[in-house]
């Protein structure tokens, strides 16, 4: 989780690869509306939000029934929405990855092919509500290689699973 630019696919790949697990690319859930706005540089309201949210939350209770630990992809900027997708899915695990402002300004304006604009970044640093300690997950820096930040994260994921009552998805 956290704001585009910050390396979320990046990492996640790697982690479901290092994982052996399926992995979900949060962006592929977005309705064509959402898609639209972000091109058309409209930050997304919650409203917005929730259609998405739902269709990322029926996707983990595919995989779920089907006994599949997964990793997928998303946002999460705010705490409600993070706990909309932990409702029913006790098993739920976060990876907030941090960057700072600066550099995650470097990696948007550097990569193609992406309907994320730049300008578009203050608004997601203004709604990002960090990990509360009471959440379950972890914060990881994002920096260093992209391989050296999904090792931190599966690092950080593998100590947690050891405690007791954290389960086995990444998100």
């Amino acid at each position: 989780m956290g704001v585009s630019g910050v390396g979320k696919t990046t990492v996640a790949v790697r982690v479901a690869a290092m994982l052996g697990w399926p992995f979900g690319e949060g962006d592929d859930f977005h309705p064509p509306a959402n898609v639209e706005a972000m091109v058309a540089g409209r930050p997304l309201a919650d409203a917005d939000r929730w259609p998405w949210l739902a269709r990322i939350g029926e996707w983990l209770d595919a995989q779920q029934a089907a006994d599949r630990s997964v990793v997928v992809t998303c946002s999460a900027l705010k705490r409600v929405y993070r706990e909309r997708l932990h409702e029913g899915r006790s098993g739920l695990w976060f990876c907030e990855l941090d960057a700072s402002p600066a550099q995650i300004g470097e990696r948007i304006a550097g990569r193609a092919g992406h309907y994320m604009p730049p300008t578009l970044l203050p608004s997601q640093l203004s709604a990002m509500e960090p990990l509360g300690p009471d959440e379950r997950g972890a914060r990881v820096a994002a920096q260093g290689s992209p391989e050296q930040v999904a090792a931190a994260v599966v690092a950080t994921f593998t100590r947690a699973a050891a405690e007791p009552g954290v389960a086995d998805q990444v998100t």
